[in-house]
């Protein structure tokens, strides 16, 4: 009998009835979170001017269909190209106010834009649909130089497709590629500074479209557009449609040694106006410039066989988190702190971001394992 009980118990345990083994955390290749250290970006109070925005225009109609999110957002841009006029000789007629609805309204009469209304319209309507954006300013640095655009405002798109910053131009419809893969603005002044953009690809239209010249009247080249990449700054406030500080904003600029051993120099010849004031705001890290939105940073405490797992992450119009337990399966929304039975040997849950307009962030994995 002592025997037999011997053997059941022995059963038993290889069954894993009796299995103690603690669990862990296995590590992940998670997309990376880089806090926001520096700029200002809309609250959600914000939200029901871009909903009206969204609305009036009937934004969604431009994309409907089409579940790739990164050409959603060329579609909008190229919708954008399509339905504001480019000023003339550099002679603008505008509305009262800088709003995107006033320019588009005043566009829609026939009236003409130059790049600054662009990257306003651009901003705005990309944030009304959901995918972050932010606004820049370009600049050549120096005078006199063949087919010069001197200086140019424009635009930075976050795509959660592939989780990154990269410039996107209404203007001119177009970005610009490396091995498939859009380029921010700092990587186009990297292979500028490097080559002259040798190994980049200018794109256009949503079909991204391999394009030698700008599609305006002057037919800028590559070498020549990538050169306005020089000297970058970003609007340390985002917010522009609801705080723009009486048109001077903090202008936040990469200090390296490009930075530290030329000049900027504006088409009056003289160095920019911000130099040795409280406008200009110098950081050395690119992460501080390129940091994630949309993308969750998790904590895990494992309590016998339950997991806490404390969400974080910096998501613009946040709605909810959602969760999900297998690859295939649904998700349903759930709070940023939760408690987890671990019902199995090997435990996976996959959470994402969700903001007020509907659009995901990247899904971050976490693995419990016995």
């Amino acid at each position: 009998m002592r025997i037999i009980l011997l053997l059941l118990v022995s059963a038993m345990a290889s069954s894993g009835c009796f299995n103690t083994k603690p669990f862990k955390q296995i590590q992940t290749n998670n997309p990376e979170f880089l806090p926001n250290t520096v700029f200002i970006y809309y609250k959600d109070s914000s939200y029901p001017m871009f909903k009206g925005l969204r609305e009036k225009y009937q934004l969604d109609t431009i994309f409907d269909g089409e579940k790739d999110e990164f050409k959603r957002i060329l579609l909008l841009r190229h919708w954008i190209f399509k339905t504001i006029p480019i000023t003339p000789n550099g002679v603008v007629l505008k509305s009262q106010d800088n709003s995107a609805e006033s320019i588009l309204d005043d566009a829609l009469k026939g009236n003409t834009f130059h790049c600054a209304y662009f990257m306003i319209v651009n901003a705005e309507i990309m944030n009304a649909c959901g995918f972050m954006a932010r606004v820049i300013n370009a600049d050549e640095g120096e005078n006199n130089l063949p087919g010069q655009i001197a200086h140019h405002g424009t635009d930075e798109v976050w795509s959660n497709t592939y989780h990154k910053w990269f410039f996107s131009d209404a203007m001119f419809d177009l970005h610009f590629e490396k091995n498939g893969t859009p380029l921010s603005a700092l990587e186009i002044r990297d292979e500028y500074l490097k080559n002259k953009a040798a190994d980049v690809v200018m794109v256009s239209g949503p079909d991204r479209t391999p394009i030698d010249t700008t599609l305006d009247k002057y037919r800028r080249s590559k070498e020549i557009f990538t050169r306005v990449f020089r000297w970058i700054a970003w609007f340390k406030q985002q917010d522009i449609y609801s705080n723009w500080d009486n048109g001077i904003s903090y202008m936040v600029m990469f200090e390296d040694e490009y930075f530290n051993t030329h000049k900027w120099i504006r088409v009056d010849g003289k160095p920019h106006w911000a130099y040795g004031t409280k406008y200009l705001i110098l950081v050395k890290d690119r992460n501080e410039l390129y940091w994630t939105p949309n993308t969750i940073t998790s904590g895990v405490k494992i309590n016998s066989d339950k997991a806490n797992i404390k969400l974080n992450s910096y998501t613009p119009f946040f709605k909810t988190y959602q969760m999900k337990e297998s690859p295939g399966g649904d998700w349903k929304d759930v709070p940023d702190s939760l408690e987890i039975s671990l019902a199995k040997t090997k435990n996976e849950f996959f959470f994402r971001s969700m903001n007020q307009q509907g659009v995901a962030g990247a899904e971050h994995r976490v693995v419990i394992e016995q």
